[in-house]
C-alpha cells in the first residue's frame, strides 16, 4: 500500500473567467485613448499633385488644414464647378481664411501658437489665382508657415 495515489485521468479544470471583465475594459480604454476622430469630411475633390522631394510633418497637433478643389458631385449643383475653399466642414470665401486661421490658432495651447503651420491641400486642377489670394490672406494674419501637401511620386506626371 502506498500513501500516494495517482490522479485519475479526469477532466480539465474550468477556465477562470474572473479576470475577463478587467481585460475587456482595459482594451476598451486603450482603443478609446488611441483612436483619433476624423476632423472634417471632404467636400471638395482633392487629387494632390506629385513631388519628388517631400518631407513628412511630424507633429499633427501644430497643423491647420485648408482644402481647395472643385466641389464633389453632391455639392456641384449648389456651388458650381469652380474651385472652392473648404475650412473644417463648410465652404468659405477667401475673406474668411484669416479669421479661420486666427480662431484655430486660439484653440491651440499657448506654447504651440507660434509654431502653427498652415497646410494647403490643393487639388492639382485648382486655380492658382485662388491659391495666391489665400496666401495674401495668410500674410495679413501673419501665418507665414505654409506647407503644400503632396503625394510622393514623379513631379513630371503633374504636367498631363
Amino acid at each position: 500500500m502506498s500513501k500516494f495515489k495517482k490522479k485519475k485521468e479526469g477532466e480539465l479544470p474550468a477556465v477562470s473567467t474572473a479576470s475577463l471583465p478587467d481585460i475587456v475594459f482595459m482594451l476598451l480604454f486603450f482603443f478609446m485613448t488611441v483612436t483619433v476622430m476624423k476632423d472634417s469630411s471632404l467636400k471638395v475633390e482633392n487629387t494632390l499633385p506629385n513631388a519628388n522631394e517631400i518631407k513628412k510633418l511630424e507633429k499633427k497637433d501644430r497643423i491647420v488644414y485648408i482644402y481647395v478643389g472643385k466641389p464633389t458631385k453632391e455639392y456641384e449643383k449648389t456651388f458650381g464647378k469652380e474651385s472652392k475653399i473648404q475650412l473644417n466642414d463648410k465652404f468659405a470665401d477667401v475673406s474668411e481664411v484669416g479669421s479661420y486661421i486666427l480662431s484655430e490658432i486660439a484653440k491651440k495651447p499657448q506654447e504651440l501658437q507660434d509654431k502653427i503651420t498652415t497646410a494647403l491641400k490643393v487639388d492639382r486642377e485648382a486655380n492658382m489665382g485662388l491659391i495666391s489670394d489665400i496666401k495674401q490672406e495668410l500674410r495679413k494674419v501673419n501665418a507665414l508657415k505654409i506647407n503644400y501637401t503632396t503625394n510622393e511620386g514623379d513631379a513630371f506626371t503633374n504636367l498631363k
